[in-house]
């Protein structure tokens, strides 16, 4: 799928949500736990097994990329599914230190 920024994505696994901040122009299969993630407002919810390797969880308010941070996404709604792009997992973004206020 083309991920296009502003978009919400739902987890299959449970109820976690996403939104696309940065999107690439490539193809590619969004997961949570190891089942696509799909649009909630038209498509229908995928079936499948869980991958118990990806339950490391979702947490809310937390943007997750790609290592090659082209790809950027913002939990909406927390859930026990990992995020992975093209089976590679997204990690946290670390957060910007702020400038000294001396």
């Amino acid at each position: 799928m083309k991920l296009t920024v502003g978009k919400t994505f739902a987890s299959a696994v449970d109820g976690a949500t996403v939104v696309v901040v940065r999107a690439s122009e490539a193809d590619v299969e969004l997961t949570s736990g190891g089942l696509p993630m799909y649009d909630p407002r038209s498509d229908a919810r995928p079936e499948g097994e869980v991958d118990e390797a990806q339950l490391a969880g979702t947490l809310i308010g937390k943007r997750y990329v790609t290592e090659a941070d082209d790809i950027e996404l913002l939990a909406t709604k927390p859930g026990k599914g990992s995020l992975a792009i093209d089976g590679q997992a997204l990690t946290l973004r670390n957060a910007k230190p702020l400038p000294a206020s001396d």
